[in-house]
């Protein structure tokens, strides 16, 4: 059926309106609208967004099936109430050539649960020593115009330097993952008294901060983008907040472990709390809330990173980093900042779909809930409380650090271009 009414929900927490979807487009808004010829959807008190946009998703495809595919993160995505992810480029091979950007692109399309974005390497291997081809992978099918060597540190400031001036020409932008190398040498986890107690290897927070230092000076400098990749520290805002101040064009992300868990849970030594960049102090956590509120922060990125069992489930320094997020993202936000009375939830609309799409520059994502705009939506039952049992995760990988946890919200449906990829909190 090509008609859907989504009856009384309350579009981005306001009114209660009906939302008529005709084909792929959003056909009407309104009250009281008819439902002749349409499949209805009864949403009295839900909440309808429009679909969310994850700027930062490991997909793992090609190279690492074991962990996720293409089509177990979309379908994960889906269920989280994504409608668009921005796929990582540190799989195997490299997304560093517009071949490899083109397959990911193409998995994507074929899923047909979520939109697939390919961000492109950044260096070629993600080994910090020479450009990739980025212009080779903006012309192509993907049109990638997002390029980052996540999960390693882009640290050679002239290659820094030689990307933000590459990506300048097609407005494109470099999205950092702000680690000095040398600082984080054998780290484990947050450096701090927690760590000093059990005596793992420290990460200080200006690993992080002295990298974003240098960016948005440089980004200044050739008068280009940056994208900071899970920002982490309180240091790391108040950089981030003055470099807005003078108009660097900065941007900056923060994900949903680092709103809500702090080091101290590192205590258990469960690996499932490992990640990079690590899970900080109560004191940050507060930091990165307030800056996500007051728009210092940008945007919520997942990071969604799915490891197979067996390299979570072993000692701690053995262990990979990372943590299973796009089931859960939304959640944790509304736990953490709009129960907490931080964010409302247009406000929620502006960082977790709005804004990435705007930064990654995905035309027919993060738009309105108007009558013409694409009927990319999801709509969520804000009274649903539950306990997080990873068994019924979507991915391919389990190691989420919320399973027992309870927590609030639900994904009822998520349309993309007006066809239900979730009814009633079930995949279709």
């Amino acid at each position: 059926m090509s008609k859907i009414l989504i009856r009384g929900a309350k579009v981005l927490g306001g009114e209660a309106q009906d939302v008529l979807i005709d084909g792929e487009t959003i056909a009407e808004v309104g009250t009281g609208l008819s439902a002749e010829g349409a499949q209805v959807v009864e949403a009295a008190g839900q909440v309808l967004l429009p679909g969310l946009v994850d700027l930062h998703t490991h997909l793992r495809e090609p190279g690492r099936e074991d962990s996720e595919t293409v089509l177990t993160g979309t379908r994960a995505a889906a269920s989280g109430g994504y409608t668009a992810v921005f796929a990582m480029a540190n799989t195997f091979p490299v997304a560093d050539t517009a071949g490899v950007v083109e397959q990911v692109w193409r998995l994507g399309k074929e899923s047909g649960y979520c939109d697939v974005q390919p961000i492109g390497a950044v260096t070629v291997g993600l080994e910090g020593k020479q450009l990739a081809e980025l212009g080779a992978m903006h012309d192509s099918a993907a049109r990638v115009t997002v390029f980052s060597d996540d999960g390693k540190c882009v640290d050679d400031a002239v290659i820094m330097r030689r990307a933000l001036e590459y990506v300048k020409a097609f407005g494109g932008v470099v999205a950092q993952h702000a680690q000095e190398p040398r600082l984080t040498e054998g780290a484990q986890m947050n450096e701090g008294v927690v760590s000093a107690e059990l005596g793992l290897g420290g990460w200080p927070a200006v690993a992080e901060e002295s990298i974003i230092a240098r960016d948005v000076l440089l980004a200044e400098h050739v008068g280009s983008r940056v994208h900071i990749c899970h920002l982490s520290t309180a240091g790391s805002v108040e950089i981030v907040r003055w470099a807005k101040s003078r108009g660097i064009d900065v941007t900056a992300e923060v994900t949903p472990h680092h709103l809500l868990l702090t080091d101290e849970l590192v205590r258990s030594y469960n690996a499932v709390y490992k990640v990079n960049p690590p899970l900080r102090t109560e004191r940050d956590v507060t930091a990165l809330r307030e800056a996500l509120a007051d728009g210092t922060i940008d945007i919520v990125a997942t990071d969604h990173a799915p490891h197979p069992h067996e390299d979570k489930d072993c000692e701690w320094a053995a262990a990979a980093m990372g943590m299973v997020g796009l089931e859960t993202a939304l959640s944790v936000v509304q736990q953490t900042m709009v129960e907490t009375g931080l964010l409302d939830w247009a406000g929620v609309a502006e960082r977790m779909s709005f804004a990435p799409a705007r930064i990654g520059g995905l035309e027919n994502h993060g738009r309105p809930v108007s009558a013409g705009e694409p009927a990319n939506l999801t709509l969520v039952d804000t009274s649903y409380r539950g306990v997080v049992d990873p068994a019924h995760f979507a991915s391919r990988s389990r190691n989420t650090p919320y399973e027992g946890r309870e927590l609030p919200g639900r994904v009822t449906h998520t349309f993309l271009r007006g066809r239900a990829t979730v009814v009633d909190g079930t995949l279709a």
